[in-house]
């Protein structure tokens, strides 16, 4: 069985349990990327009834923001329902821009409550699909096709095992309850390499964001600390954001100055220096405060 079906096979399961436990369709989470956009090929293919949500980031570029909202256009024109959401913290409206003074430092490779925040508290008790895959990165490849979102890694790790519409009913009535209490979650391309995407999107003609055609090989948040160097690029492009990360990294000293906090950065300029990998700029992570924080 080639990628294809197999990942379209996955989605059919995986719509089966959706309807079957939480009587809702299975929701594809989109984002506005390359394989965001291979996986709605690939639900559109399936055949399922199936929604589309999107979680607002407020740091994407405006080019994502414009393929997502046209995508979401064409779709809503077939009947298929899409929301785009924005992001909520502690029950209020936030931003990237809002977040870096609450939380006292920038999101970094290590503390990126950023991703938890603005992209991953989108659908709650449904049954949802990303476009995650085991070749992007080593944390990723512990991932499986099916998985359950828990409230802790324990609670993930206890109810791992995916139930089928065929298991024996008392299994079945323990492992249903747990699922209408939390979100699962299928992986329809977890095995798809970069190359695997690539020969899809131009093989099937599937539009991708204009950045693409740009020399840009990812879309995602301007300024990602996991996009690394590359960050370099993004910021000569959009200015702006670079404005609006300073300005927030002066709101950030500010706060940090209020709460009695000792910082080493003297001022904004320096903080981002800091977070874009200048060694000779001093500064501290302070993790301790970020991880006693409250999400």
């Amino acid at each position: 069985m080639d990628k294809e079906k197999k990942s379209i096979e996955r989605i059919k399961m995986a719509s089966e349990m959706s309807l079957h436990h939480y009587g809702k369709p299975l929701v594809c989470t989109y984002s506005g990327g390359k394989d965001s956009d291979v996986m709605l090929e690939l639900f559109k293919r399936s055949g399922i009834p199936f929604e589309v949500h999107n979680s607002h980031t407020t740091a994407d570029t405006p080019q994502t923001v414009n393929h997502i909202r046209e995508t979401f256009r064409l779709l809503e024109l077939g009947g298929i329902t899409c929301e785009i959401q924005m992001p909520t913290y502690k029950g209020e409206r936030t931003s990237m821009w809002k977040l870096i003074p609450e939380k006292l430092m920038p999101p970094t490779q290590l503390v990126r409550y950023c991703c938890q925040i603005l992209k991953e508290n989108g659908v709650r008790n449904r049954y949802i699909a990303t476009g995650v895959r085991w070749e992007e990165s080593v944390k990723r490849k512990t991932r499986g096709e099916f998985e359950k979102i828990g409230k802790t890694r324990n609670d993930a790790e206890k109810f791992s095992t995916v139930m089928l519409l065929e298991d024996n009913i008392s299994k079945r009535r323990m492992t249903e309850l747990c699922m209408q209490k939390n979100s699962m979650v299928v992986n329809p391309i977890i095995d798809w390499t970069y190359t695997d995407i690539w020969e899809y999107i131009h093989s099937e003609k599937i539009k991708v964001c204009d950045l693409y055609n740009c020399g840009y090989d990812r879309v995602g948040c301007v300024g990602c600390p996991m996009a690394g160097k590359k960050r370099y690029r993004e910021f000569a492009d959009f200015p702006k954001y670079k404005k609006l990360y300073l300005h927030a990294f002066d709101r950030m000293l500010k706060e940090r100055d209020r709460r009695g906090k000792e910082s080493n950065w003297k001022n904004a300029e320096e903080v981002f220096d800091w977070w874009m990998g200048n060694d000779d700029i001093p500064g501290q992570m302070f993790l301790d405060e970020i991880c006693g924080d409250e999400n």
